[in-house]
């Protein structure tokens, strides 16, 4: 898919790689097994197909559905799970052939107004996600990372791995990594002038090195620390899930290796889950 602006160029071809890949997998799902818990809190492969459904039609302006929540969704906990738990809620009783249609008919609808975006990347426009606003570049970013991370949801439930290195993967890197300056600075409260390596190895790796200067700001960048306080290493799976709260550090703690300050580690590991 081609589009007019090559800012958004790269986003749109993870989006489509990913929703696409989604739609394979659901397509041939019998009734009972849209009701499969996934790695998502609280979701349900319907409720996290109903989620991709319900944020795509948000970005194409469709009007929000007039629902009320149950009070009994436990999972809920902050202003913006409710108003993202609507779009999952009111298709909570479709069926498998309604869900399939509907993820089709907005994929065609998606597709359709990617390619005939006109807009400057820079354009402001009401984030999906709420009322604030975002840029299209990084509306059409975290959709591509959304949609990535959910295809990432339905491959677990069902163990069929894949696209652990597709365009989507790289989308979500570069979004997790600008996370964690502000995971090691702040929220596990490393001390100024200190540096924490991270070293994930897998079907996409890197070395990235968070650094805390005097004020206890973080920055983060690619060049080896000569004297790191930390080094964590993990494989790249690991490092999603964790980021995105598909697991916790106890569950996973044999597939991270760390050297150096444990304590402070261990800190950042407990934090290190950033998605809403």
């Amino acid at each position: 898919m081609t589009v007019h602006h090559p800012a958004l160029q790269t986003y749109a071809d993870a989006w489509s790689h990913s929703i696409e890949a989604i739609s394979e997998l659901v397509q041939p799902l019998v009734e009972g097994e849209w009701n499969r818990r996934t790695p998502c809190p609280g979701w349900s492969v319907r409720d996290v197909v109903s989620h991709v459904i319900g944020m795509e039609c948000e970005m194409l302006g469709d009007p929000r559905p007039i629902h009320t929540l149950p009070s009994d969704l436990f999972h809920i906990t902050s202003d913006l799970a409710r108003y993202i738990e609507v779009q999952v809620d009111v298709r909570r009783h479709h069926t498998a052939p309604e869900m399939t249609s509907e993820l089709e008919y907005t994929i065609i609808r998606r597709n359709r107004q990617l390619r005939n975006e006109t807009r400057s990347p820079d354009a402001l426009i009401r984030s999906p996600l709420g009322g604030q606003q975002q840029t299209l570049e990084l509306a059409t970013q975290l959709r591509a990372f959304d949609v990535w991370v959910h295809e990432q949801d339905l491959r677990t439930t069902f163990h069929q791995p894949g696209n652990l290195d597709s365009p989507g993967a790289h989308v979500a890197r570069d979004l997790l990594l600008a996370s964690l300056p502000k995971v090691v600075a702040r929220d596990a409260g490393a001390p100024p002038n200190s540096a924490v390596v991270f070293d994930v190895h897998g079907p996409v790796e890197f070395l990235r090195t968070v650094r805390v200067d005097e004020q206890g700001t973080g920055t983060i960048d690619g060049t080896p620390s000569l004297g790191p306080l930390v080094t964590i290493a993990l494989d790249w799976e690991t490092f999603y899930r964790l980021a995105c709260g598909r697991v916790r550090y106890g569950s996973v703690a044999d597939l991270v290796k760390i050297e150096g300050d444990e304590e402070l580690a261990r800190e950042i590991l407990r934090n290190f889950a950033v998605t809403p």
